[in-house]
């Protein structure tokens, strides 16, 4: 099945973001709503940078040892009364999923948001073979009656405001009081709450993602605000759940340590209101859960990311903290990157997944600021990982002839100290005389892109360079 990405364009995708008021408006509940919530949170605790050291280093040693976690994973899971399926790309996971379906005779699918089920797009194939798949996240199910894609991984719907969701609604509950009142998010809410719990009690199949999978005991985690997840997977006869090779941990002590950082960095939360162990499948005496329990573990391209200098994006554990302190994200949102994961873990995930030729805008849509790298729980290098994106894009000749060209002529002078610094001095002394009456330039021959969209101050004094060696000499004296 080929991956439907709207990535190559998103020049235009970002363009129309930013002429649209609505989106705009919406964005502003990004940074309004996690940024300080999580540094409260983060400075409400002590051993929260030590946190984050202990996470990363959890993360890097389960990824160097993974093949021994996932024989030990499969090995629990077995033992619980539970069933392993490994698929190397997403065509196998679909194939299996729907076999197991099948065999369940399931007609509706309730999920628990899972964005590995979006990056195989596992939806539109039960749909296709006459499955009806219901997302129960209030978000996920928002989108999926709007036909989008997520446009944030912890918040699917962020970049929507409630008249919208009304107006959806309305046109897709059609069996309730036309004149209902819909005008308070608690009567959205309310609403959203009826409906899917009709499809929690129809459903034959529950399928969640997976926070993390612990190898010690064969469980799976998940982490909720809703508890929708908790009704996916114990109403339904049969629960599978989905997930990628690197969401496996050591142990249920590694986890604890997980998910001190990870409600913390998404939500500002010291723990989310739901958070739900599975274990195999229902036992002699217990009150309820499925009667059978299926984990399908998914490559799809992670394994070629391993020992390579992008394996470090394998420790991401979904929180979703650094789109929400990405200037870029908040300028654009997440539909104009394109796929499944939008920010700067897209910018560096999405072409490891589907290449640097469909995805190389993405890390070239960066400040570098590092804000992204400063707040991860498990501190990926992320401005260091689009800068390697950028160095593959380069050696494979992706970027325009232009820009290639400009980047030699800068490397010429930048080897050579000395006619770099003439040529800064003598630029300076030029453009400022040119300037002087202005101050700035509305066009300039070799600066269109910028001046196309705001004027090119003119420079004043002297060179960064001057200053610097000028300061250094003073405090030397």
């Amino acid at each position: 099945m080929t991956v439907h990405t709207t990535s190559p364009q998103f020049k235009q995708n970002a363009a129309r973001a930013l002429h649209d008021p609505q989106l705009q408006k919406a964005l502003n509940n990004v940074k309004q709503g996690f940024i300080d919530k999580r540094q409260a949170a983060a400075d409400k605790l002590p051993e929260f940078e030590a946190l984050r050291d202990s996470a990363r280093d959890i993360k890097n040693h389960t990824l160097e040892h993974l093949d021994l976690y996932l024989e030990a994973y499969e090995e629990k899971v077995k033992a619980s009364g539970g069933h392993v399926h490994f698929a190397r790309n997403a065509d196998e996971a679909r194939e299996i999923i729907l076999n197991i379906c099948r065999d369940a005779g399931a007609k509706t699918v309730t999920k628990g948001k899972s964005m590995i089920s979006e990056e195989i797009g596992i939806n539109h194939y039960l749909e296709a073979n006459g499955i009806r798949p219901v997302e129960t996240d209030l978000g996920e199910y928002i989108i999926q009656l709007r036909n989008e894609l997520p446009s944030h991984i912890i918040a699917p719907a962020v970049h929507l405001n409630a008249t919208q969701v009304e107006q959806d609604f309305r046109r897709v509950h059609t069996h309730l009081d036309a004149k209902r009142d819909l005008s308070e998010p608690v009567q959205l809410l309310t609403e959203a709450r009826a409906v899917l719990r009709e499809r929690f009690l129809a459903a034959d199949v529950g399928i969640t993602g997976a926070n993390f999978l612990v190898a010690e005991t064969g469980t799976s985690i998940i982490v909720t605000n809703e508890g929708n997840g908790d009704l996916t997977q114990i109403l339904p006869k049969t629960h599978i759940v989905l997930a990628s090779i690197e969401k496996l941990v050591p142990t249920l002590e590694d986890a604890s340590q997980l998910l001190r950082v990870l409600a913390r960095s998404a939500t500002g939360q010291e723990m989310s209101v739901y958070t739900t162990f599975s274990t195999g499948p229902r036992r002699s005496g217990d009150a309820d859960g499925p009667e059978n329990y299926h984990v399908v573990m998914i490559d799809n391209g992670r394994s070629s990311m391993l020992g390579t200098s992008f394996e470090e994006m394998l420790r991401c554990i979904r929180c979703g903290a650094c789109m929400n302190h990405c200037p870029v994200y908040h300028a654009v949102g997440g539909h104009a990157y394109g796929w499944v994961y939008p920010g700067p873990m897209g910018a560096v995930l999405t072409p490891s997944l589907i290449g640097v030729d469909k995805a190389g805008h993405l890390p070239n849509a960066s400040t570098f600021c590092g804000r992204c790298e400063s707040v991860c729980p498990v501190r990926i290098p992320l401005p260091k990982l689009m800068r390697h994106w950028r160095e593959r894009e380069f050696e494979r000749h992706l970027t325009p002839a232009s820009v290639r060209s400009g980047l030699r002529l800068w490397g010429f002078f930048a080897k050579r100290p000395a006619l770099y610094r003439f040529a800064t001095r003598a630029a300076m002394a030029t453009l400022g005389f040119a300037g002087r009456q202005r101050g700035r330039f509305s066009w300039l021959p070799l600066a269109k892109g910028w001046t196309k969209h705001r004027d090119f101050p003119a420079p004043e004094g002297e060179t960064f360079q001057a200053r610097w060696q000028r300061e250094r000499n003073r405090r030397a004296a």
